[in-house]
Order: C-alpha cells, then structure tokens, then sequence
C-alpha cells in the first residue's frame, strides 16, 4: 500500500493508545485484525488497492467472509469489524475517507454457548476445601470474593485494600469494564475470608503496598498468578474438572438470578451494560428448572420400549 496508508494506521493506532486510552488487550487486538485487514488489501489484485479510500463495502464483506472460512468465531469476526469501522471513523474525521465500508454490516451469528457453572454443594465443596498455610488464607479469600460478589478477574487483581469497606461489608469496583465504577455488596463468609487474610496479609506487604492481595515478594498479585493458584488449588484439594474465576462468576449470577428472578439486580452487580449479556443467565435458570422437571414430574418421563 502507499507509503501514507501505512503512516494513517500506525496514527490511528497511536491514537487509541494516547488519547482514548485503550487497554493493551484491545490495542493489541485492534492492532493484529487491521494488520490482517492490511493484508488481505495488499493481496487483493482486481482492483488493486493501494488506499484506504479505495475499500468498498464489497471488499470488507469479501475479507469478512474469507475469515468465516478460515473458521473464525462470530464473536472474533465482530471484533474485526469492530476495528475497521473504528478505523474508518478515524478516516472520516480526518478526510481521508468518504464512506465507512463496514457501517452496516455484521458477523454471521453464532449460536451461544451456555456458560459452565458450578451448583451451590459444588461451591460449598470447593471453598471449605481447608487451608494449611497463609497464601492458601489468601487464596479462599480471593476465591471467596469471586463468588460471593461476582467480580470479574481483572476486577479483582486490581482492588486495593482501601476499596473494601470493612464496616459496611461491601467494596468498590473502580475499574469495572468500560472504566465503569460500581458498588457490591460482600457476603459474610467471604468477609471472614477476608478478615483472615488482612490478619496475615502485612507479613508480605512492602512498605506502602496498597494492592489487597499480594504475591510472595510482596507486591500485588496479577491476573495470570491467581489463576494457577486457582488451578493448583483445585488439584492440591482433589477437585474434579477445570475451574477458572469466570466459572465462579457465572456461578455468583445463575444462583442470584435463579433465587431473586430479579433480571436487572443482578444486571447491575455484574457491571454489564446491556441487559441482553445477562439473559443468556435466564437460560441457565430455565435448564435447571427443566432437569427438576424431567426427574420429578410423573408424566415426564418416557416410557421405556
């Protein structure tokens, strides 16, 4: 491509980094899906195209489609598009373009798959597995907090000790997705979890700390650390099955949404902006109630041969 359809991208890419403050997880993935859209452009022969203001509807939906192919998910074929019409946005304001090409068009849809939970006895089991030293203390109380107030991973690498009101038993999100901030309520088994781990945890803080959970040198635990201790935890204790922290937050929502039935609470504590992410939830509800259903109900079962 020209010389100035590559200066255009790395400017645009240098914008969502300066100015509008992107996360790293979506500068890097904005970054590789225009990469791949350069690319298709680059080897698109009739009609060649050597600037951005040569693409055509026709172009993204070939390029779109071609990813579809390659086996691409809705939801990465979404994002693609996401990005290119981020891009042409960029090129609309500053007259480098005339028309956005991916405006109007989406991904083919995908059928949506359940999130796996955990049910209440699975819980239960899993965090009154017992601890045998501090960091495990730290553990059940980070485990604890996933379920009991639902937090997202990166939600909860972040927190700080000064973010959970200790009297009130109840926490500020001030990083939620979207940058959103958000107040949730701690239940009582996961405060005496953290209770227990804030009696330990100035054995491993450096001078000035802030970060509620910290790692062995002290400093604060990252996303990809309280991972692999969920992940040991679960062999160390002889769980069956992969556990992950969304696991514990699906599980947070589809207990509170199958006891409350109250759609829009439960909305709310989990940050989303949109209620239609949380009726997938309503799914889940209604897959437990129809196993109630089939074992319990004496016309439900069919009759054997």
């Amino acid at each position: 491509m020209h010389p100035d359809a590559e200066a255009l991208l790395a400017s645009y890419l240098q914008q969502l980094l300066v100015e509008s403050h992107a996360s790293k997880h979506t500068l890097s993935a904005y970054s590789h899906d225009l990469g791949v859209f350069r690319q298709y452009c680059l080897t698109k022969i009739t009609p060649a195209i050597s600037s951005w203001h040569e693409v055509t509807v026709a172009d993204v939906r070939n390029h779109i489609a071609q990813r579809h192919r390659q086996g691409l998910s809705s939801k990465s074929l979404q994002r693609e598009l996401s990005a290119i019409r981020g891009f042409y946005q960029y090129l609309l304001s500053h007259q480098q373009a005339v028309i956005n090409p991916a405006r109007h068009l989406k991904a083919p849809k995908q059928a949506r798959k359940l999130p796996k939970t955990l049910d209440v006895d699975q819980v239960a089991g899993f965090l009154q597995a017992g601890t045998s030293s501090n960091l495990e203390i730290r553990d059940v109380a980070m485990f604890e907090l996933f379920y009991s107030s639902g937090l997202r991973l990166s939600e909860l690498a972040v927190l700080d000790v000064l973010d959970i009101d200790w009297q009130g038993a109840d926490l500020m999100v001030r990083l939620g997705k979207g940058k959103k901030s958000r107040m949730l309520p701690i239940g009582g088994k996961a405060m005496s979890a953290l209770n227990a781990w804030l009696a330990v945890r100035q054995q491993f803080a450096k001078d000035d700390e802030v970060a509620l959970f910290l790692g062995n040198r002290g400093g604060r635990l990252g996303t990809r650390s309280i991972q692999l201790r969920l992940k040991d935890w679960c062999i160390k204790k002889g769980i069956d099955g992969h556990i992950h922290p969304h696991m514990l937050r699906h599980s947070f929502a589809g207990h509170l949404l199958e006891a409350s039935q109250d759609l829009r609470a439960v909305q709310e504590l989990l940050g989303h902006s949109n209620i239609s992410t949380t009726q997938i939830y309503t799914h889940l509800d209604f897959q437990h109630l129809a196993e109630i259903y089939d074992k319990t109900h004496p016309r439900a079962k069919k009759r054997s041969a």
